[in-house]
C-alpha cells in the first residue's frame, strides 16, 4: 500500500505542476483528495492490512501524502491566479483606474475542518474511520452500553425519539443516537479484535441552544480492543493526539470519573502553553459488559474508549465566544475562517 500512496502522491504532483488553469487545479484536487478520490480511496483500504504497525505506516504516509499534495495545489494555484491577475492588469493598461483583486474562494465550513483535521490525526495513529446509521434501535444507542431501560444515566441524553421502528424492535424503540457510541458496538459485532477506530459523525439531543450547546452537533469516539490494553495506552494515546492536534506545547491529564460503559473512567484535560487546562471529553476502559454485548470474551480481550465533541474542539481551538455563530452561515464570521 505505501507504494500505492507514493505513485498517487507523486501522479497528483505532476499533475498539479502541469495544470494550466485553475479548472486544471480543481480537477487534480477532486480526482486525488475529494472524497472518492484516489488518496481517500486509499485510506478506506488500510483496514485490510494484515498488522497494526502495517497500518499506522500506510496512515502516516497517507496523511504526508496528503498534506504535501494539498500544499502543492495551493501554491499551484496562487501561481496561476497571479499569472491571471499579471495578464488582466496588461490587457487593460490603459484605463489607470482600473483595479483587480483575486475572486473569493469558498472553503469547508469551520467543524468540517476539524472533522477532517482530526480523521487525518487519528489516522497517522494507525486508527481507521468507522460509520454508522444516525437512527438507532435503544439497544445499540443504550442497553449494549451498559445502560439498561431504568439506567438513571440515560435520564442525562436527552433523548429524542422517532416514529421507526426498527427491525426486530417494538414502537417507540428507535432514536436519533445521542452519541456515536452505536458504531462501537456495530464495529465490535463486525469485526474481529484487534479493533483500533475513531467515529465522528452527527449527534442529537434535546438540548436549549446556548453558548455552548446545540440540539444538533458532531461527535468523535475512539475504541481500541486488543490483548493487554491498559490505562496506561489510554493515557499515551490522549496524550500523543494531544499533541499532534494542538501542537508540542500542549499536554493532558486523566481525572477520575463515571460513565456506564468505562470501569475505571476518567475526564480528560488539555494544558494550553498559558498554563490554564480546559476540559475536552471522557474516557476509560471499556466495560466487560459492553464487550459482551459487543461479541467480545472480556477475559481475553481489553480495551479503552474515549469521546469529545468536535464543535467544542473547533470552538476551543479558534476562540469562539459562542458556538452558535459557527452555524449561522454570517459571512463576516465564515471568512475569518
Amino acid at each position: 500500500m505505501i507504494d500505492d500512496i507514493t505513485a498517487a502522491r507523486d501522479d497528483a504532483l505532476a499533475a498539479v505542476a502541469n495544470a494550466e488553469n485553475p479548472d486544471a487545479i480543481s480537477a487534480v484536487e477532486t480526482t486525488t483528495l475529494g472524497k472518492r478520490g484516489r488518496l481517500a480511496t486509499l485510506k478506506t483500504q488500510l483496514g485490510t492490512l494484515d498488522t497494526i504497525d502495517a497500518k499506522r505506516e500506510a496512515g502516516r504516509a497517507l496523511n504526508d501524502a496528503v498534506t504535501e499534495v494539498t500544499a502543492a495545489v495551493e501554491r499551484r494555484r496562487d501561481a496561476l491566479r497571479a499569472a491571471d491577475d499579471a495578464a488582466r492588469i496588461e490587457s487593460e493598461r490603459i484605463d489607470l483606474t482600473e483595479t483587480t483583486s483575486r475572486p473569493t474562494r469558498g472553503h469547508r465550513h469551520l467543524v468540517t475542518q476539524a472533522w477532517e483535521r482530526l480523521e487525518d490525526v487519528f489516522v497517522g495513529l494507525g486508527f481507521q474511520v468507522a460509520e454508522g446509521p444516525e437512527v438507532e434501535s435503544d439497544w445499540f444507542n443504550f442497553e449494549a452500553l451498559n445502560m439498561g431501560e431504568h439506567h438513571p444515566a440515560r435520564n442525562e441524553f436527552d433523548t429524542l425519539f422517532t416514529d421507526h421502528v426498527p427491525p426486530g424492535g417494538r414502537p417507540g424503540s428507535a432514536v436519533l443516537r445521542t452519541h456515536t457510541s452505536p458504531v462501537q458496538i456495530r464495529t465490535m459485532l463486525d469485526d474481529e479484535p484487534p479493533i483500533y477506530i475513531v467515529a465522528p459523525g452527527r449527534v442529537f439531543r434535546r438540548d436549549t441552544p446556548d453558548a455552548t450547546h446545540l440540539p444538533v452537533f458532531h461527535q468523535i469516539e475512539g475504541l481500541v480492543v486488543d490483548e493487554g490494553i491498559s490505562m496506561a495506552h489510554l493515557a499515551g494515546t490522549i496524550e500523543a493526539f494531544t499533541k499532534a492536534f494542538f501542537g508540542s506545547d500542549f499536554t493532558s491529564r486523566l481525572r477520575p470519573s463515571y460513565f456506564p460503559f468505562t470501569e475505571p473512567s476518567a475526564e480528560f484535560d488539555i494544558r494550553t502553553p498559558r498554563g490554564d487546562w480546559l476540559e475536552l471529553g471522557g474516557c476509560g476502559m471499556v466495560h466487560p459488559n459492553v464487550l459482551r454485548h459487543g461479541g467480545i470474551d472480556p477475559e481475553r480481550w481489553s480495551g479503552f474508549a474515549f469521546g469529545f465533541g468536535i464543535d467544542r474542539m473547533s470552538k476551543e481551538r479558534h476562540g469562539v465566544v459562542d458556538i452558535r455563530e459557527m452555524f449561522t452561515d454570517d459571512i463576516r464570521f465564515v471568512e475569518q475562517f
